[in-house]
């Protein structure tokens, strides 16, 4: 195919809103953003000069972008906008040149990850594979735009490979670990995530790296460690967007952790520098809802929505509405949450996860399963199998999802992640199979983490931790029975049957029977009308 036919995809961008701008958050929260930077970084900063066609010039927001992005850092939304345009341009009179195809293809990824506009991604796709096509052989700068690709779609496993074809040809390039540790993260291979990080710090330091390490210790459990990493990279800091980033990323920590005031402290802040952030504008009405600030969460919410129509932002403040009665605006949302998965999967997006998650909850659980069983096939990370494990559970499939459960909770194989979501999930689970004591073990302990973890779930938690009651005290030791051995065949005719020294009796103290929790109808997921709770949202 001639380069030529290839032009169509500089016809111009996707709609903007009427100030121009374009909603901004990353689509996977922590990595994804950093990833996405540092792959455009690499591609401005680390590659060869010598080629025919010299880049477009850049000065005013372009510049800025391209500073920005040098450094492997997040740029504001409006330059990147420039910058697109001034590659379109170039283009245009130079179709030839690989380099500036493979910037522009990671400026759409960059792009249409951080406003959930999927229709970037294809048009993305075309200009990498046109870079690559004008150069076969050696155009690393291709292959790391494909792989940020693959990762803004969640399609983790051909990140992967493309990240690692990468790093075959050029294993110092520090620009491709943020890349496969994102991958790896999104694959549930924290030992790989961990591997890559290492060989990360030993070749690249500062900010980016800092926030890569920060979600790398906190899927390991290391949760100061996190906090730390995250505080410096804001600190290192040298632009505004960036210094957004960081910050709403510490929101986020904060949140998880049930910090409902620190973590709008670190959103507002995030804001307040960057009003792009909408993704802080959604964590904001996370942690106003747990406050019970209703009315304000719920124009967070719909701010953040309108600026970016992510599912994820839809679903929770579905959940929300549920929370205040108003069930017909739920209904809204969860509409809009099935009509934003069809468009991006059109645009080759892979909403399975919040998708079967929803209809576990709202929908239909056996389409979740299905959905959710072919998810796991795919990419059988942690967050995968905690919602087939709950999908499961919701069709009333309870001793398969306890596997899944148990999966997505075993720090052997999560690599330490705690989330009060997972745990809850477990512990109703067991409840439901009559496993009483890890039931209110791990309920319990989905409070610990976070109190506010969903404005359903979470009071629904602590209405069923105060129905399964204290544990049982332990029985006193039995008196030792101190009489001779009754002769062979006479054994318990000392005494009336009913006795505690009757093992097998029902009514024996030391034995009792554990009764099999109540099922609950599941048509949909819903508060006790009785729980007096502060109404958090879900972390999904």
């Amino acid at each position: 195919m001639e380069i030529e036919e290839r032009q169509p995809v500089l016809t111009g961008l996707a709609p903007q809103g009427p100030s121009g701008r374009r909603p901004s958050v990353a689509k996977h929260v922590l990595i994804g953003l950093v990833a996405g930077s540092v792959v455009l970084g690499g591609m401005l900063v680390l590659l060869p000069s010598q080629r025919r066609t010299a880049a477009p010039p850049s000065s005013g927001p372009a510049a800025r972008a391209a500073t920005a992005v040098g450094a492997g850092v997040p740029a504001a939304l409006p330059d990147l906008v420039a910058l697109i345009g001034d590659h379109e341009a170039h283009l245009r009179a130079h179709p030839r040149d690989e380099r500036s195809w493979a910037v522009l293809g990671a400026a759409y990824v960059e792009q249409g990850r951080r406003t959930a506009t999927p229709a970037y991604f294809p048009k993305a796709e075309q200009a990498l594979r046109t870079s690559l096509e004008t150069k076969p052989k050696g155009n690393l700068t291709a292959l790391e735009g494909l792989a940020a690709l693959a990762n803004a779609r969640n399609d983790f496993r051909t990140g992967r490979k493309w990240a690692e074809e990468a790093l075959k040809l050029a294993p110092k390039r520090w620009t491709a670990y943020p890349l496969l540790i994102d991958s790896c993260s999104g694959l549930g291979d924290y030992k790989a995530s961990r591997g890559a990080l290492e060989k990360l710090q030993g070749l690249h330091h500062g900010p980016p790296v800092l926030a890569e390490a920060a979600q790398v210790y906190w899927d390991r459990g290391w949760r100061e460690d996190a906090v730390a990493s995250l505080a410096d990279a804001a600190a290192g800091a040298t632009a505004p967007a960036e210094r957004a980033t960081w910050l709403a990323q510490t929101g986020r920590l904060a949140w998880e952790r049930g910090d409902r005031e620190e973590s709008l402290r670190y959103y507002e802040a995030a804001l307040s520098i960057d009003p792009d952030q909408h993704g802080a504008l959604a964590g904001q009405g996370r942690a106003l809802a747990a406050l019970g600030r209703s009315t304000e969460a719920l124009r967070a919410y719909r701010t953040a929505l309108a600026q970016e129509p992510d599912p994820r932002y839809a679903l929770e403040l579905g959940e929300l509405y549920e929370t205040l009665g108003a069930r017909e605006a739920a209904q809204t949302q969860y509409a809009l949450l099935r009509e934003r998965v069809r468009t991006d999967a059109a645009s080759g997006v892979d909403d399975e996860l919040v998708l079967g998650l929803f209809e576990a909850d709202h929908g239909d659980p056996e389409d979740a399963v299905r959905r959710l069983r072919e998810e796991w096939a795919r990419q059988p990370g942690v967050a995968v199998a905690d919602a087939l494990g709950w999908a499961l559970h919701r069709a009333e499939e309870d001793e398969e999802a306890l596997k899944f459960a148990t999966q997505a909770t075993d720090k052997t194989k999560g690599g330490g992640v705690r989330s009060a979501l997972y745990v809850y999930h477990r512990g109703q689970i067991e409840r439901e199979l009559g496993l009483l004591a890890p039931a209110r073990r791990h309920i319990a302990e989905s409070l610990q983490i976070n109190p506010y973890f969903s404005p359903v779930l979470a009071p629904q938690a602590r209405h069923d931790l105060a129905a399964l009651g204290e544990p049982p005290a332990e029985p006193p030791p039995e008196p030792k029975d101190e009489t001779p051995a009754e002769p062979e065949g006479t054994a318990g005719a000392a005494g009336p049957p009913g006795t505690a020294l009757n093992p097998a009796n029902p009514a024996n103290p030391a034995n009792p029977a554990a009764p099999r929790a109540t099922r609950r109808p599941r048509p949909h997921v819903s508060a006790p009308a009785a729980a007096p709770a502060p109404r958090p949202t879900a972390s999904r």
